[in-house]
């Protein structure tokens, strides 16, 4: 998107057009709005919803930083300790074929 379609769109951006910039469905935005993980706001007599430009971009950098903090973890020594990693392990240890077995 460049800067004549954002001067295009405005401030505000209907669902529809969250959806387009995420690439999801229009109801995967209502879910995300539903859900409060994407703030919105309703205006006007119609009460639909609206997500402020500047909202959205903040929504996306903190799902990068959030993929990114993800992938630190994973890689980390302790991202195999099921304690530390929400019961589940992230990195199962390879089988060692060299160990002798009964």
């Amino acid at each position: 998107m460049d800067d004549s379609d954002d001067a295009a769109l405005g401030r505000f951006l209907t669902l529809a057009d969250t959806a387009e910039i995420l690439a999801i469905t229009p109801a995967e935005a209502l879910e995300l709005v539903r859900s409060n993980e994407l703030p919105a706001i309703r205006i006007g007599t119609s009460h639909l919803w609206r997500v402020e430009r500047l909202v959205l971009e903040s929504y996306i950098e903190a799902k990068y930083e959030e993929a990114r903090r993800l992938s630190l973890w994973e890689q980390s020594d302790f991202g195999n300790i099921p304690e530390l990693s929400g019961g589940r392990i992230l990195r199962p240890e390879a089988h060692r074929s060299s160990e002798p077995r009964d």
